[in-house]
């Protein structure tokens, strides 16, 4: 998570914030599993860095996985605010939104909270950098619901899921980034996998596929 946190802070910076991002307003989508404590640990280096951050959650922080509660702890004691989701989301903007609703445990259509952030996002007119994948748009079948994040970017880990290369989630897509976490190559060459990957980051640690 850390690793996922520090790619998705370094894309931040460099693609959306002009390579310097004091001043400048990062709203942080945020649902209740791992990847919204993914969307947390990324934008806790962005208010170190001297951005203005404000975290918008779908649910109450007592109902986020242990993880994610553990990460917005972390921004709250660095006296970044949060709020929950509300009426009052389309009258905010952002120079950012990062978008950590759902990863890849989506099971059907986005409703509730969920679903009115994602609405919102796609309104605002602000760039949208997804975590893992667009909230919305299942990874494995390139399935896109009603509603889903339209992402400028998304930022993925490791290695991209092959629904996301599907022609309706491509557009849900944007650019698409890779960033290392960390995974040995000898692991996906394991029979279970049968992949024959090498040094992929050899170069770097943050790549652009297309």
């Amino acid at each position: 998570m850390e690793n996922a946190g520090r790619g998705l802070a370094r894309l931040a910076r460099e693609r959306f914030l002009g390579g310097d991002v004091r001043g400048r307003r990062v709203t942080v989508l945020v649902g209740g599993g791992g990847n919204g404590g993914g969307g947390l640990a990324g934008p806790r280096r962005l208010a170190g860095w001297g951005a203005t951050v404000q975290v918008v959650l779908a649910k109450e922080p007592d109902r986020l996985d242990e993880v994610t509660r553990h990460q917005l702890m972390n921004l709250e004691h660095m006296g970044v605010p949060y709020r929950m989701a509300g009426g009052d989301d389309a009258t905010s903007s952002a120079d950012l939104i990062i978008d950590a609703l759902i990863g890849y445990s989506l099971s059907g259509a986005p409703t509730g909270p969920m679903a009115s952030l994602i609405g919102w996002a796609n309104s605002v007119g602000s760039s949208v950098l997804s975590l893992d994948v667009p909230s919305g748009v299942d990874s494995e079948t390139g399935t896109v619901y009603e509603p889903a994040i339209k992402a400028t970017a998304i930022l993925t880990l490791a290695l991209p899921q092959e629904g996301l290369r599907a022609e309706k989630a491509m557009r849900q897509v944007g650019e698409l980034y890779l960033a290392d976490i960390g995974v040995p190559p000898e692991l996906y060459a394991r029979p279970s996998i049968g992949l024959e990957i090498g040094p992929v980051f050899a170069e770097a640690d943050l790549l652009r596929i297309w």
